[in-house]
């Protein structure tokens, strides 16, 4: 497409959001269904436990009760989910409610289905379950040894998976190396807490035996083959409707057991039942990001060349495999960061805890990992002398080197990863505030400067889960759309990619819009997703920052057919070559002669009831299908291949200071540059990059969940788990490099996940702040508290 566009890369106003600000959007609370029932669920208080016994007698005797259904119910009319693992591990029987044994506080043991959510509710107090408490594991270190207690009997061991990863030649690096560097680090557990939490209407039809699920799951249909082995049926026995959708950041994959547990409810008790999570049960039995441990070993120059890394890795997945250990392939589209070291050895471990499973969290696998890298980049500069931003300078990839083959076979597409930092460090006066630091610091006042930049990689190749298990069959990704004129000249649009608030309808619009030469307002798209009518392929949803390199490609891809189809309706009508006809202001024209036109109603209404009319050959209708998929190929047997197809990138900085008295730490000033290629619709790509910057401020300074022995969530509501609203956001300086990316049509790179830039970033800066106590930040949350000891306890020895 030509760079000069009439709607592509406009601010337009969101369609979504005209909807949400008056009220007008429809989620699965909005749903009502006749005889429509409710559901609550009974849980664990128990982290690890044998179910002895449940007594339903009082519930079912409770006023407005339906049924009270227990573990054993469920599994006597559905199957355990499918495990993405090898054995021993892919022997685990996992229900959508424990049947046995429960191995987390929260997880499900029983279901009261009541006329009303309270009747339900207050009848699940009702139920009596006697359990036999068994011991707990929920350090990740501990649950690999011998002597842990295991979770699953027919597993036999609590490791989930282990990977090995070796890369060029680390003994080579280390030989080379001036200095060896080791660092113990830990990329905490945290979430996302979406404004709605998971939401389930299930309608079973027992004359079709069939299914309607109403969910706002963000991919049902890359889950689908999991639901139906669950559920024992047929893809043509099962539909999935979304609609509005409020927010998913990866967590709301993990609400497929709860749609299975819908459906079988339904089955069970003859009627539509609805589910609506509780926030308590949201931040306790949802999903969580899986914290990992890294014990990581650097080579090094003494110039602060990084040359090669070292790792071992650990994984705490929770109780349940339901997406997890993917984390153990993802991480590594992004092996070496933005560097361009060309030695990795990396031995990873999955291991299952007494905690709630864990799942995809923004910036899922390449987060933590890029954590890791520039984490030790800053540890580099502090063991060579030299500033964190000279060492960046040293190792990250040139943009002459573009487009850059990594040490694991992935292609960065393109980008200037050292000119951000250079950007950054201009718009944040990086230099003047070294200087003003040492300055301030003769006061007493502690200041920090922090940088760092991860890349975001999009449109994953799921070759890579071959990595993990070599059986499984997912090679490459696809996404569908289609895009239809109407009989008179407006324009539908349908989505497989079933988004939760990036703007799909927006971006769509403007794209159709361009390619056809209409409004964006005569551009309907589709709300949600509806498996009866809208396009799919077993990859389609809205997750790992993959709309820009898929979803927007099959939109613009089917909007480009259907203009093809116009014109050639057009050259027919006015008797004029096809590459003569232009499209602009819903209407064609003969592009020497504009004054020889025809308008879109016309056409329509002519492929529409005057086939008479149409070329020669030419089918009635204009109806456009397009199914995308990258040219993937599967890892090899040494883990190389690419990985992925975009790498949009973001370099934050930040000044910090802390307040010794409180160990509170206050930003001062805080900038972001960002590349996402090609822009088409600037609000939204801002809204994205001041969501990703606050959610990673979050991580550090507020969110984490955290258990004691006992596997208790110590963290389960946001008076413990602390949510920031809008007191606590800085203002961001941003700007913006918009370098195309050479392998999508349309020049765009995902931008969905930010893949957590403001962790290290923060982390970077507040021990930059604390360095006149030769403090070694090892954790990527820390809470102001620590920070006091830590200043109270060098006080206390000085």
């Amino acid at each position: 497409m030509s760079s000069a566009s009439q709607w592509i890369g406009k601010p337009l106003k969101t369609k979504e959001g005209i909807r949400h600000v008056r009220g007008l959007g429809r989620f699965v609370e909005d749903i009502i269904l006749p005889k429509m029932a409710y559901a609550a669920l009974v849980r664990s208080p128990y982290a690890h436990a044998r179910i002895k016994s449940i007594d339903i007698s009082r519930a079912v005797k409770a006023p407005g009760v339906i049924a009270v259904i227990t573990g054993r119910d469920i599994a006597s009319i559905t199957q355990p989910f499918p495990q993405l693992t090898t054995p021993p591990a892919s022997n685990v029987k996992d229900y959508s409610m424990a049947v046995n044994k429960v191995r987390y506080v929260g997880e499900p043991v029983a279901a009261v289905v009541a006329e009303s959510r309270y009747a339900a509710a207050d009848a699940a107090e009702l139920v009596d379950v006697e359990y036999e408490l068994l011991p707990v594991v929920v350090d990740p270190e501990e649950a690999l040894k011998e002597d842990a207690p295991i979770l699953h009997e027919e597993a036999g061991t609590n490791i989930a998976a282990v990977v090995d990863y070796d890369y060029g030649d680390y003994d080579e690096a280390e030989a080379s190396a001036d200095r060896i560097i080791r660092a113990n680090l830990r990329y905490h557990r945290f979430s996302s807490t979406p404004l709605e939490p998971f939401a389930v209407l299930a309608d079973y039809n027992k004359t079709e035996d069939s299914y309607t699920i109403y969910c706002n799951n963000q991919m049902p249909m890359f889950l689908i083959p999991s639901i139906l082995r669950a559920l024992n049926t047929g893809l043509d026995k099962i539909r999935i409707i979304t609609q509005d959708i409020g927010g998913g950041f990866g967590v709301k994959i993990l609400s497929y057991p709860y749609m299975v547990l819908a459906a079988a409810l339904s089955k069970l008790v003859g009627r539509p039942v609805k589910w609506v999570e509780t926030r308590r049960e949201h931040m306790m039995a949802s999903s969580h990001g899986a914290d990992r441990l890294f014990r990581v070993e650097a080579a090094i120059k003494n110039d602060g060349t990084l040359l090669g890394l070292k790792t071992e890795t650990i994984d705490d997945i929770g109780a349940y495999a339901r997406h997890e250990p993917a984390g153990l392939t993802v991480w590594a589209q992004v092996a070496s960061g933005c560097c361009r070291f060309k030695h990795l050895r990396q031995r990873m471990y999955a291991v299952f805890t007494n905690k709630c499973p864990a799942g995809p969290n923004r910036g899922f696998a390449r987060a933590p990992h890029q954590y890791m890298i520039e984490r030790v980049l800053d540890m580099i500069a502090r063991e060579v002398g030299r500033d964190p931003v000279e060492v960046r300078l040293i190792n990250y990839v040139k943009r002459e080197e573009q487009p850059y083959t990594t040490l694991n076979g992935c292609v960065y597409d393109d980008g200037d990863y050292i000119g951000a930092v250079q950007r950054v460090m201009e718009l944040l006066d990086y230099w003047g505030w070294r200087r003003r630091q040492e300055e301030l610091r003769k006061e007493g006042r502690l200041i920090g400067i922090g940088i760092a930049t991860t890349l975001d990689s999009g449109t994953a190749n799921f070759g890579q889960v071959r990595m993990l298990n070599p059986r499984l069959p997912n090679v490459g990704t696809s996404e569908a759309a289609s895009v239809q004129m109407t009989g008179d000249g407006r324009v539908v649009v349908k989505l497989g990619s079933v988004p939760q608030g990036q703007s799909h309808e927006t971006v769509s619009a403007q794209i159709v819009a361009d390619v056809l030469g209409m409004n964006p307002d005569h551009v309907t798209v589709a709300i949600g997703f509806d498996s009866e009518s809208h396009p799919y392929t077993f990859h389609s949803g809205t997750y790992a920052s993959r709309f820009a390199g898929t979803g927007m490609v099959a939109v613009y891809e089917a909007a480009m057919k259907l203009r093809e189809k116009i014109k050639k309706i057009a050259a027919h009508l006015l008797e004029a070559r096809e590459e003569d006809i232009e499209l602009a202001n819903e209407q064609a024209f003969v592009k020497d002669a504009p004054e020889r036109s025809v308008s879109f109603r016309r056409i329509a209404r002519t492929a529409y009831a005057n086939p008479y009319e149409l070329p020669e050959g030419m089918e009635a209708g204009l109806y456009s299908l397009s199914v995308f998929s990258p040219p993937f190929k599967p890892p090899d047997e040494k883990k190389v291949g690419n990985l992925t197809l975009t790498y949009s990138y973001q370099t934050h900085g930040i000044v910090v200071e802390i307040d010794p008295e409180t160990g509170k730490p206050k930003i001062l000033d805080y900038v972001i540059v960002d590349d996402c290629g090609r822009v088409i619709n600037p609000l939204v790509v801002d809204g994205q990059i001041h969501g990703a910057a606050l959610h990673g401020l979050a991580a550090v300074l507020y969110e984490s969940f955290d258990y004691d022995s006992t596997g208790q969530l110590l963290t389960s509501t946001f008076m413990d788990y602390l949510a920031p609203t809008a007191f606590d956001t800085p203002s961001f300086k941003t700007e913006r490099i918009s370098i195309p990316s050479p392998f999508t049509p349309l020049g765009a790179k995902g931008v969905g996940e930010g893949c957590g830039t403001p962790i290290p970033a923060l982390i970077n800066a507040i021990e930059d702040a604390l360095s006149p106590y030769n403090v070694r930040l090892t954790n990527s949350h820390i809470k102001p508290e620590e920070i006091y000891w830590i200043i109270r306890k060098f006080k206390h020895h000085t």
